[in-house]
């Protein structure tokens, strides 16, 4: 396991603001009672849980050109057929996935392809989970066109607790199976917007994991 580079300097200042909370306790009480050692041990899991957070543990990545694997690590929260109006403007499946605090949070592309329009959409902050967040909150969208000439979107969305999207997609680049897309602060949710012939793999409330589970077959 390594730590993601986002998160590199969030983990130093939070040990550092740690470091100096404890300092200044030891230097100015003296007499130490229950509450002071459960404030520290508070203190300690949260920097166990912020260095959690951007964790990237090691695996076998699913290499498959026929099948769209996960691009986030989550729970399977939407299934539905949509119309998509910004970039495939079609009738189109959506499968979204609900990535809670405790998930891997690094994304990462579901195929080969090439990246075809990026687009960053300021908005809410509403919970994830929530269906209309899909709409309603920060997002970045990422259309790619694929080698048999079909069109997906990737939309990373911000939940209430993400404040910040991560992502290193730019227009015109090619891009391979699993390779690092970007990544989301603090719970968010990323959504797949894919042709109506690609059978889904996923049920509602599947547990996936990015570069693992297969999400759909590509046709």
């Amino acid at each position: 396991m390594k730590i993601h580079r986002e998160g590199k300097k969030i983990i130093f200042i939070t040990g550092a603001a740690i470091f100096v909370i404890v300092l200044l306790m030891l230097l100015f009480c003296k007499d130490w009672n229950i509450v002071h050692y459960l404030f520290v041990c508070a203190l300690v899991v949260l920097g166990l849980m912020v260095t959690s957070f951007f964790r990237i543990p090691r695996r076998i990545f699913t290499d498959s050109p026929s099948e769209l694997v996960s691009p986030a690590d989550g729970t399977v929260v939407a299934i539905e057929q949509v119309y998509e109006k910004t970039y495939l403007k079609s009738e189109c499946t959506q499968v979204s996935i609900f990535m809670s605090a405790a998930n891997v949070h690094v994304n990462r592309y579901p195929c080969d392809g090439l990246v075809e329009y990026v687009k960053f959409r300021r908005g809410n902050y509403f919970v994830a989970s929530y269906p209309k967040s899909s709409d309603l909150n920060e997002r970045t969208e990422i259309g790619m066109l694929l080698d048999n000439g079909k069109r997906i979107l990737i939309r990373q969305v911000a939940g209430v607790m993400a404040r910040r999207i991560v992502c290193y997609s730019k227009e015109g680049e090619r891009v391979k199976q699993n390779q690092e897309l970007g990544f989301i602060r603090f719970g968010s949710r990323v959504d797949l917007f894919l042709p109506l012939d690609f059978p889904i793999n996923v049920a509602l409330q599947d547990k996936v994991k990015n570069a693992i589970s297969p999400i759909a077959e590509i046709v």
